[in-house]
Parts: structure tokens; C-alpha cells; sequence
């Protein structure tokens, strides 16, 4: 349980150290989207092949999601502000090299490494903040504003990346981290202290290694699976994939001092908050990526249009962030999980709406009715995740809600982006594997271009559909298994909530 900390109004400090803070966290979740738009003009400086094109796009989820747990718990025991320090170094460097990487391998490298980077850096982020607002109410309020800063990051990734590329070249879309990365560096020691766990035993270097090689040697199996089918090599590695996470969980149960506390998913609330961590995350993912390229490649617009389209939503899902805590102490939090499902399954049943020639409207509808739910699901999960245990274990409960969405980020464009692609392949002309590689071959007639334009809208329709599907059964499960919240003070993060939560309500 979280000690008793007596209410207080936090000082100016405070909330000049959560604006410090929130620079990394902005970049971190930027990132995991700024190629959306970009990927056409990083193809034509580098001529990636098209498995090293997927592994430029997804490899910083991958590093991100396979290594979030390992870091939360590195920096509860040996030091949040400097993992964050040695992280945001490290993030900045990666970054240079990504801006200026002479071929395709020496920026999946980067992004590698920007990957590693940003795992350290989000769990001790949202510890340190636990830290700088003990009280339950002021920390709430606190984390409302770090989701929404970590979501509008997802948001407006593209549309920095789409700004940035009417005027300059591929690259500042990774050089424009480094700013904020010196500033952080400068003003972090001054305004924010150093805080570890105050617990016993040692760290367990083969929980590290089993979570880390676990999840990234499944999500790398499912990726390949989903795009070139059942093969050998990546059932195999799958298999090993699987077996090694069930030997990481199991190992945890026997642990006197485990990596993270698995026995927290027994609580139905706090499952589903952590699949509402992944979920939307792979919704939006896949279809910002495929919604951009309709944009650009069906549509005609240009990369800065489609980036001022996708700005409402974007503006939509930050609000939403901002006040979902005060939304949450008045409905609670199960109230707030099923909404965000049944609105992010609406906005994706709008998106089939869309067609060759049309669909500017629509997709701008579906991002502003999905935003709301992307907000609340992002809000929700976080503070779920560090209000659902002690304050020493902020960090490892802030990596399960961080490596969801990362993982999440990753799976969307590898299975629902894999649909789309697939669709396309058995519709489209059969000239090559994309639309933008079909749409360069030379001499296509009009009826050719027409084909391969409808075959993709058929396979963007398909993931849209597949992803609304999920998100309304999921709203459907939570609405008949999540129990009832009697009291506003029962969706309360922390202390408060535990004071005053009945028997078998939701926190």
C-alpha cells in the first residue's frame, strides 16, 4: 500500500521540474510516429529495401517496448534522474546520428539506439513525477497533463514530420530533438532530485533478460508472420518467444523481489487498463500510417496537407488528456475504460466511409471521435498503473502501461498495416508488394492506377474495420465483466481511493 502523505499544494519547483520532464516524454512518444509521413522521402535519399524500410519504421517500438520493464525496475533501485539523465544523453546522440545516417543500415542502428533511450527514459519520468506531487489529487492532475503530453507526441509526430519536410530535408525530423534534449540536461539536476526505491534485494539480471529477449523475439515473430506467412524461421522464433516469456512470469512468481508484480493482473480493472494501453495504440498506429499514405497517395495531397488533416484529431485527443482525470473522479474509472473503447470503435467504422476520390471529411471525423477515446485510454491507463501500487514500484507499474502502448505502436502497423498489405496484394495489379511502389512503375494506364488506388482503400477499409471490431468487444467484455464503481471517490488514484473504495469496486 502507498504510505499516508498529508495533502499539500505543490510549489513553483514542482511544476517546473513536470515541465522539464515532459520534454523528454515529448520526444519519446514523437518519435514512434514521426516517419509516417516521412517514410516516402527517407525511401527516395536512401533506397532502403522494403525489409529494411519495415525495420527503420518499427525497430524504435520494438527496442522501446522489449526493454520499458527492465528500465523501470533499473531506475527504482539505482536512480531515476540519472537513468534519466544517461538516457536523454544517450537519445540525443542517437538522434544526431539518425539526422545524418549515410544508408539505411546505419539508421535502423539509430533508431536502435533511440529505442534503448527512450525505454529509460518514460518509466522514471512518471516515477519522478509521483515524487515531485505526493498528493493523490495534485498527482492525478499532474499525470492527466503527462498522458496528454505522451499522446499529443503520438499525435503530432506526423504533422511535425510534415511541417518539417515542405521546407527541409529528411533528417530534421531527428535533429529537432536535440534542443530540448540540451535543455533537459542543463535544467533536470537543478529543479529535480535524485529518488530511488527504499527496498531490499538485488536486481535480477535474468528477469532482464528474459523480459527483454521475450517480448522482442514474439513481436518480431508476429510481424513477419503476419507479412509473409506461416514459415519456419519466424514460428520458431516465436515459439522461443513464447516459452521465454512464460519462463519470465513464472520465475517472477518465486521471486522474493520480482522485476514486476504480475499478481496485479488478478485485478480484472487493472487488466483491461493495461490491454486499453495496447489496443488503441495499435488502432491509431495503423491507421495514421495507412490514413496517410490515402491522404497523400489516393487523395493527392501534398505531405504538409495531410498533416494540417490529422491536426484536429490530434487537437481533440490532447484536450481530451488534459481533463480526463476530472472526468474519472466524477464517473469513474470503469465508466471511463468502456467509453473509450465504444468511441475508438466508432471512429474506425466511420473510416470505411472513405473512397478514391473522396474522404478528406471522413477521415478528419473518424481522428475526432477516436481522439476522444485514444485520450481517455491513455489517461486511464497511467494513472491505473501507478495508483494500483506502492510508490516504490512506481516505475516497474508505470513500464507495464508504457510497454503496452509501445508494443502496441509496433503490433498495429505489423498485423493491421500486414491485413492491408495482404488485401493488396490479391486486389491490387500485381506489379509490386505496395501502392507507392505500384504507382512508380512506368507506363501504368489510368485503369491500372485506378486498381491498385481501390485495392488499397479496400485493405485500409478491412484494418479500420478489424480494429473497431476488437474495440467494441472489448467495450462489450468491460461493460459486463468490470465491476460497478458506487462512489466518485472510488475512481481516485492512490491513498484516497483506498481509504474509500468498497469491496469489490473498481480504483
Amino acid at each position: 500500500m502507498n504510505e499516508r502523505r498529508l495533502p499539500h499544494s505543490p510549489g513553483p519547483r514542482a511544476w517546473l521540474g513536470l515541465l522539464v520532464v515532459l520534454g523528454p516524454v515529448l520526444l519519446v512518444a514523437m518519435d514512434g510516429s514521426v516517419l509516417f509521413l516521412a517514410m516516402a522521402r527517407v525511401s527516395e535519399a536512401l533506397s532502403p529495401s522494403a525489409d529494411q524500410a519495415l525495420w527503420i519504421l518499427d525497430v524504435y517500438g520494438f527496442a522501446v517496448g522489449s526493454l520499458l520493464i527492465a528500465f523501470g525496475s533499473i531506475g527504482d533501485r539505482y536512480g531515476r534522474l540519472r537513468l534519466l539523465m544517461g538516457g536523454a544523453a544517450v537519445f540525443g546522440a542517437a538522434s544526431a546520428g539518425a539526422a545524418f545516417a549515410p544508408g539505411p543500415e546505419v539508421l535502423i542502428v539509430c533508431r536502435a539506439l533511440m529505442g534503448v533511450a527512450g525505454a529509460t527514459l518514460l518509466p522514471s519520468a512518471l516515477a519522478v513525477l509521483s515524487e515531485l506531487f505526493p498528493d493523490p489529487r495534485q498527482r492525478s492532475k499532474a499525470i492527466g497533463v503527462f498522458a496528454a503530453t505522451f499522446a499529443a507526441g503520438f499525435a503530432i509526430g506526423p504533422i511535425v514530420g510534415g511541417q518539417l519536410l515542405s521546407s527541409f530535408w529528411w533528417g530534421s525530423v531527428f535533429l529537432i530533438n536535440l534542443p530540448v534534449v540540451v535543455l533537459f540536461l542543463v535544467l533536470a539536476p537543478v529543479l529535480l532530485r535524485e529518488v530511488r526505491a527504499t527496498r531490499s534485494g538485488h536486481l535480477d539480471v535474468l528477469s532482464v533478460l528474459l523480459s527483454g529477449a521475450g517480448i522482442l523475439l514474439t513481436v518480431y515473430a508476429v510481424k513477419h508472420v503476419a507479412a509473409q506467412g506461416l514459415t519456419g524461421p519466424p514460428m520458431a522464433t516465436g515459439i522461443v518467444g513464447v516459452v521465454t516469456l512464460v519462463w519470465f512470469v513464472r520465475r517472477q512468481l518465486r521471486l522474493e523481489h520480482p522485476l514486476i508484480d504480475v499478481r496485479l493482473f488478478r485485478d480484472r480493472t487493472f487488466t483491461v487498463a493495461a490491454v486499453t494501453g495496447l489496443l488503441p495504440l495499435a488502432a491509431w498506429s495503423a491507421t495514421a500510417y495507412l490514413g496517410g499514405i490515402h491522404l497523400q497517395s489516393v487523395l493527392g495531397l501534398t505531405v504538409l496537407d495531410a498533416a494540417l488533416v490529422a491536426l484536429p484529431g490530434a487537437a481533440v485527443l490532447t484536450a481530451t488528456c488534459i481533463v480526463t482525470p476530472a472526468v474519472v473522479a466524477r464517473i469513474g474509472t470503469r465508466s471511463a475504460l468502456i467509453t473509450c473503447h465504444f468511441l475508438i470503435a466508432t471512429g474506425m467504422l466511420l473510416l470505411p466511409a472513405t473512397s478514391v476520390s473522396d474522404g478528406v471529411g471522413w477521415y478528419v471525423a473518424s481522428t475526432v471521435v477516436a481522439g476522444i477515446g485514444y485520450g481517455i485510454s491513455f489517461s486511464v491507463v497511467a494513472d491505473t498503473a501507478v495508483a494500483a501500487v506502492p510508490a516504490e514500484r512506481a516505475g516497474s507499474a508505470a513500464a507495464i502501461a508504457e510497454t503496452s502502448n509501445e508494443i502496441g505502436n509496433a503490433l498495429g502497423i505489423a498485423l493491421l498495416g500486414s491485413l492491408a498489405a495482404l488485401i493488396f496484394r490479391l486486389q491490387g495489379p500485381g506489379l509490386a508488394g505496395t501502392l507507392n511502389e505500384t504507382l512508380q512503375t512506368p507506363g501504368l494506364t489510368a485503369a491500372v492506377i485506378a486498381d491498385a488506388k481501390a485495392a488499397f482503400v479496400t485493405g485500409l477499409h478491412a484494418a479500420a474495420a478489424v480494429a473497431g471490431v476488437l474495440h467494441a468487444a472489448l467495450g462489450v467484455f468491460a461493460l459486463r465483466h468490470l465491476p460497478r464503481v458506487h462512489r466518485p471517490e472510488d475512481a481516485l488514484p492512490g491513498p484516497a481511493a483506498q481509504d474509500t473504495a468498497e469491496e469489490g469496486s473498481v480504483r
